[in-house]
């Protein structure tokens, strides 16, 4: 009877540590999935003399929040933390994309600092849309993160000819960081980016307010620095192909060249595909055809629904999926010419983004639920 038992017991763990079964994944004709630039903004000059700016180290070294230590439940975890009590439970804003001083550049710094971004988007419930917002976190010391939120701006001219800003109402699912450039996926446009090189000091003296007002002062809805918007990447495509939704995005700096990972979210419905393009590092801009546009270099339908972020590491696709605000996420990998595989339970609970930091071999990720939120890395080696 124990030889049975212990037989039986086996094939049970046997079955419950294999992946789930392969999903088909379907190869889309690249090249018909494009990106184009617009100019870069005329008004950054004149903010840039009407406003204090402040580097990135300089916003990394001014956080006015502490994270908490905590330990979510996701297999082969390697580093971990948690936001404070008021970010971890607040309702209206919700954590979708993340990037790190990793994707910036190769070397892990920007300007000397180590760093994790965290985007957020303001939902409206409280009564006041203030767009997006991202979590500058100072990871030098990753036993003691402490962080702070940067609001995103977009600058525009007023009808009397001021040039002021507004906020940035997007989903902002993925982010990713390329030299002085932060990437933020745009659902149904492409890509808005933003200038490091233009970190702005704002007012703080009233949170119901945004841009130039009266008194001569700029304000941020209380947020004392601002990112501005300087172009945008809109998309479009050929061939008969829907357009691509920009839900979540990440870089590889494992390809040749670096490259940029677009995906979709869907459940139910159409649009499960991932789309690759390729970028430039001497210009931190996508790499742009004779025609004008970026064309993509990958592209699949990987038939899989309720993804929340995805990368590609040497070659194979790390995919993040959620199972609602009760159920574990799941981890999944697909390499082209090949299957996805579903690794089940893998994560939290709200999985999203995902961002790989190579010299470190952690695949970063983050949860988005109200009350249970975090901020966790991975051994991507073990899948």
């Amino acid at each position: 009877m124990l030889r049975r038992a212990a037989l039986v017991l086996g094939l049970l763990l046997a079955v419950l540590l294999v992946p789930s079964p392969a999903v088909a994944a379907t190869a889309l004709t690249a090249a018909n999935f494009r990106l184009q630039a617009t100019a870069y903004s005329g008004l950054i000059d004149d903010l840039d003399a009407a406003l204090p700016n402040v580097s990135v180290p300089g916003v990394v070294a001014d956080g006015n929040r502490v994270a908490t230590s905590c330990s979510p439940g996701a297999s082969n975890r390697l580093a971990s933390f948690c936001w404070n009590s008021g970010d971890n439970g607040v309702t209206y804003w919700i954590p979708q994309g993340i990037t790190t001083t990793a994707d910036a550049y190769d070397a892990g710094t920007y300007e000397g600092a180590t760093a994790i971004l965290v985007s957020w988007y303001d939902d409206g419930t409280d009564g006041v849309d203030r767009g997006v917002r991202v979590s500058f976190v100072d990871y030098s010391t990753p036993s003691a993160p402490t962080y702070r939120h940067v609001l995103l701006v977009e600058p525009y001219t007023r009808t009397d000819g001021r040039a002021s800003f507004r906020a940035v109402n997007v989903h902002a699912g993925g982010m990713f960081w390329y030299g002085h450039y932060l990437y933020v996926a745009s659902t149904s446009l492409g890509f808005r980016v933003f200038d490091m090189r233009h970190i702005w000091q704002a007012g703080t003296t009233n949170d119901a307010l945004i841009g130039w007002q009266s008194d001569g002062t700029y304000q941020a809805y209380g947020y004392k620095y601002v990112l501005p918007q300087v172009f945008t990447y809109a998309r479009s495509t050929a061939g008969g192909y829907a357009n691509l939704t920009f839900s979540f995005a990440s870089l590889d700096r494992t390809s040749t060249p670096d490259s940029v990972i677009v995906g979709e979210y869907a459940y139910p419905g159409t649009g499960t595909r991932l789309v690759r393009f390729p970028i430039d590092y001497t210009t931190r801009m996508l790499t742009e055809s004779t025609d004008g546009y970026a064309h993509a270099t990958q592209a699949y339908d990987v038939s899989v629904t309720s993804m929340q972020g995805a990368t590609a590491i040497n070659g194979t696709y790390y995919l993040s999926t959620s199972d609602g605000d009760a159920n574990k996420g799941d981890l999944a990998t697909f390499t082209p010419g090949g299957s996805v595989v579903m690794h089940t339970d893998n994560l939290p609970i709200g999985p999203e983004d995902v961002s790989y930091w190579r010299d470190k071999d952690q695949l970063w990720s983050l949860t988005e639920y109200a009350g249970s939120r975090s901020v966790f890395a991975v051994r991507a080696s073990a899948y």
